[in-house]
């Protein structure tokens, strides 16, 4: 349990960058960023992994049966991904402007808490126009996560220190759709249980857990450096040293509408939102229809749950491998360049492949090549604003426009894969 303490600012403030060399003789720096490492990045990965499992679960669900039992057709079930995308791109700055007025505890995990409420109620959903309302809500309820905690690091780490942990954190996603496939598969066994279809119950439990995890998230879940009791007054002291010599974290900056309408005119931030943008659109025809290209290789749905895991699995080694070295070169777009590359490759494979059904084994590497490419590529791409816009509110903004913007992709990409186009969608 953390606890958070009112005296620690005004020791921090008075730390100024010339301490950080007088501290170091008090202060492990390796050992400290190991400490914040373990008390930060388990749970807000905890929190994220099931962001993404409870948005893309349906692509799960509905080889189980979940189109057929809310009499959709293929192309109103694409409706209702398309609308999570547009509730998560409205809400999506509104949201982190709400994280820079409240604190990461209190507002990380009541997000969490209100889409898991949504997510379980996907469960008990009748007919299709509660498909689409449930879809929606989930992107609103959603939209904060990802670039709230991006800008809650860069309040922790010093910039060369943030695209590592942005990394290990984007790799949630991958491993999520990891967990998914084999907790789908389990699940789907329940089909029958109190009267309700197994697709029902991969919400309803997967839905149950995030609320579970979201409660236990309130104590989990720190503020900022100058707040927390798991720290010695030397250990803040040297983190608001070292972030006061790199960046602008430790500075007292009041939220102004002008920092929101300074980083809304950045063209770098446009920049970043556009290569976001790119790599959305393969992120989430990946993460939503995977089960669904597995099924039309000719495998059952059981089968193709499970055929979901090695992909994700294996991206998700990949997304930390290409982390790593990226980190100790101090290179973004080089990595960049050869993780889309091994995306291109992936999908040349299966446009390649005429006929999937005869020729299953060709298609399935190619959704290894897609997986290994874009997941590495999306948490690269992602640090950016990050590491190099200057100013709290500008950079939660610039956060949240890249991430909103980007997820425009995701929108088109909903509608790419439409009921007539399979099974080479």
């Amino acid at each position: 349990m953390v606890s958070e303490t009112k005296d620690a600012p005004a020791a921090a403030s008075s730390t100024s960058g010339s301490d950080i060399e007088v501290l170091t003789g008090v202060v492990n720096e390796k050992k400290l960023m190991r400490k914040l490492d373990l008390r930060l990045l388990p749970a807000v990965s905890i929190l994220y992994l099931l962001s993404f499992l409870d948005r893309s679960n349906v692509a799960n669900a509905r080889i189980e049966g979940l189109t057929k039992d809310l009499n959709m057709t293929g192309n109103q079930y694409l409706t209702g991904l398309t609308l999570y995308f547009i509730g998560y791109v409205l809400f999506e700055l509104p949201c982190n402007i709400i994280l820079k007025r409240t604190t990461p505890k209190f507002w990380l995990p009541t997000l969490t808490l209100a889409w898991g409420v949504v997510a379980t109620l996907m469960g008990v959903t009748q007919n299709r126009e509660g498909f689409f309302a449930v879809r929606f809500f989930l992107g609103v309820t959603e939209s904060g996560l990802f670039p709230g905690v991006v800008y809650y690091l860069s309040m922790w780490y010093k910039r060369n220190e943030r695209q590592y942990r942005i990394s290990l954190f984007f790799s949630c996603a991958s491993l999520a759709g990891a967990f998914g496939g084999i907790l789908a598969y389990g699940i789907a066994h329940m089909r029958n249980v109190g009267g309700y279809a197994g697709w029902r119950w991969i919400f309803i439990l997967e839905g149950l857990f995030t609320i579970l995890v979201a409660i236990i998230a309130y104590w989990f879940i720190s503020n900022y450096p100058d707040t927390v009791s798991w720290l010695s007054k030397d250990e803040r002291a040297f983190i608001q040293a070292r972030l006061k010599a790199d960046s602008d974290a430790t500075n007292e900056e009041a939220f102004l509408w002008s920092e929101v309408l300074i980083a809304a005119k950045d063209v770098k931030v446009w920049l970043y939102a556009f290569a976001f943008h790119t790599m959305s659109l393969p992120l989430y025809t990946l993460s939503l229809f995977l089960p669904t290209i597995i099924r039309d290789m000719g495998y059952t749905s059981a089968q193709s749950q499970l055929l979901t895991i090695p992909p994700y699995a294996v991206a998700t080694l990949f997304t930390i491998f290409w982390a790593i070295l990226s980190e100790r070169y101090a290179r973004r777009a080089l990595f960049i360049l050869a993780t889309t590359t091994v995306a291109i490759i992936g999908y040349i494979i299966l446009l390649a492949n005429t006929d999937p059904k005869a020729r299953p084994g060709i298609s399935y590497l190619g959704t290894f090549f897609a997986a290994v490419g874009i997941y590495p590529s999306v948490a690269l791409v992602l640090c950016w604003p990050a590491i190099n816009v200057s100013g709290q509110t500008k950079r939660a903004t610039a956060n949240a426009m890249q991430i909103s913007i980007g997820n425009l992709g995701a929108v088109l990409g909903t509608q790419l894969y439409r009921a007539n186009s399979g099974p080479r969608i």
